[in-house]
Order: C-alpha cells, then sequence, then structure tokens
C-alpha cells in the first residue's frame, strides 16, 4: 500500500510498545512481523527505538518509565493541540498521567486515562506525523477499547475527539464503531464477564498479518502466550496474544 502522508485528525496515527527488555522485544517482533528497529542516539530519547518496515516508520518501542508500570502496546491519536486535549478530557471525567510534553522538534503528546481506566494518548505531529505504512501485513489496522462500561465511554471520547459511537448486535454481541465524520476510526467491546476481573479497560492494538494461524504459530515458537485462538469474525480471522513479556495485541487476516 502506499506511504501515508497524514492523519485526520481524531484518528489513531501511532503505537507503541512498552517493554522491560528493549533487545528481546526486538527479537520477537522482528520474527513475527520482519521489523527492523532503529534506535536513535540522542540521550534525550531515552533509548526510544522505531520498528520499521520496507525502511518506513511502523511502530515505536520504549523503556518502561515506572516502577511497576506493565507492558503494553499504546494507542495515539492524532489531534491538532495536544494541550487542549489533555484539558478537554479532564474536563470529561478523565485524568492526565502525562502532561503535553514536546518530544524534540517532532511532534507534542500527552497521555490520559479515559473515565473507565484506559490509557489513550494523543499526539500532535510536526516532523513525525505516525506511522508511514498502515493497513497492511505487518502493521497496526485497527484500535479497540475494551472496557467495563461502554456507555461511559461514549460521551467522553465524543468530547475529546469528535467521535459517535455507533453499536450494533450480531449473534447477541454488542460492538461499536467509533466513528468521525461518517468514517469508522477505531472500536470498543464490553469486557464482560469472560474476561478475568484482573484485566484493566485498555486498548487493543491489531496488526495485520497474511495468514493469521501462522503468525500466531511463529508468535508462540518465540514465547507469545495465545488469550484468544485464531477465530473467524466478519472482518477476517484474528487471535489476540500475549507477547513473552506480557503486552496484549492482535493479530489479523483482514477479509478485505
Amino acid at each position: 500500500m502506499p506511504e501515508v502522508k497524514e492523519y485526520a485528525p481524531g484518528t489513531p496515527s501511532w503505537v507503541d510498545l512498552g517493554s522491560p527488555d528493549l533487545e528481546a522485544s526486538k527479537r520477537f517482533y522482528r520474527a513475527l512481523f520482519g521489523w527492523n528497529a532503529e534506535t536513535g542516539d540522542d540521550p534525550a530519547t531515552g533509548g526510544y527505538t522505531v520498528f520499521t518496515l520496507r525502511g518506513k516508520n511502523a511502530a515505536g518501542l520504549a523503556p518502561l518509565m515506572a516502577p511497576g508500570q506493565p507492558p503494553a502496546w499504546t494507542t495515539y491519536v492524532s489531534v491538532d493541540d495536544a494541550d487542549t486535549a489533555a484539558k478537554t478530557a479532564l474536563a470529561a471525567g478523565g485524568s492526565v498521567l502525562a502532561e503535553p510534553v514536546d518530544v524534540l522538534d517532532i511532534g507534542r503528546m500527552a497521555v490520559f486515562a479515559d473515565p473507565t481506566g484506559a490509557v489513550v494518548s494523543v499526539w500532535q505531529p510536526r516532523a513525525h506525523i505516525g506511522a508511514d505504512l498502515a493497513n497492511e501485513p505487518g502493521t497496526f489496522c485497527w484500535n479497540e477499547l475494551a472496557t467495563r462500561d461502554t456507555e461511559a465511554a461514549k460521551p467522553f471520547y465524543r468530547a475529546v475527539f469528535g467521535w459517535e459511537g455507533e453499536t450494533n448486535v450480531d449473534a447477541g454481541m454488542a460492538y461499536t464503531e467509533w466513528k468521525l465524520d461518517g468514517r469508522s476510526v477505531a472500536g470498543m467491546m464490553d469486557m464482560g464477564a469472560q474476561v478475568p476481573a484482573d484485566v484493566p479497560p485498555h486498548w487493543l492494538v491489531y496488526f495485520a498479518v497474511d495468514d493469521c494461524d501462522a503468525s500466531v504459530d511463529t508468535a508462540q515458537a518465540n514465547g507469545a502466550g495465545v488469550f484468544v485462538p485464531p477465530s473467524d469474525v466478519p472482518p477476517g480471522r484474528f487471535s489476540v496474544l500475549t507477547d513473552p513479556h506480557g503486552a496484549v495485541f492482535a493479530v489479523i487476516r483482514m477479509t478485505t
């Protein structure tokens, strides 16, 4: 697919992984997605690494920044103004976990939790727009909120990003598509009783693959766990995995 040139405000634009062992994570995701890893030499970046595919930015990798921080993938949503987004998030019932800050000269970011406890970041682009590649094998293709209170989430994301939550029920299961100007940009599911109570609300990152089952086999051979085995859903065949350090993510072979 062609390189992405820009992301409209309100669109997920970047994902990165917080890991306790950068070298181990580099090996795992290289085996799974064919990513190379480029670590900046500026001490100010703290070892931040960019995963690349065909020489283009695909995702990020960073060391854990605080004691007790769990390994996790983070979704970033593009915004015009990170400061305004953080203020709006606070006014809408969220909590700001990291105040807006400049990242060198490439952008400005903030991190907050929604009223249900799920953590999401915002990215105000400058030199770095987000991922150069998306929606193709080896890149992120969907971002989905898993929460225990979908109705509380709807007004929050409407206020912060202008999203409208359109919920449909299929085979007894409700699924919400977040829409921006009528275009689907992300999803939301109720975590339900089947998810252990100690699993917090979170944003789940989906990566496109050519073959879901083969990708799961590769992930397991390299130390991953399987949270949801390969399953067929209307958009394709997917599986939810945990990497060797416990970070949760999904892979999907899209039908279209």
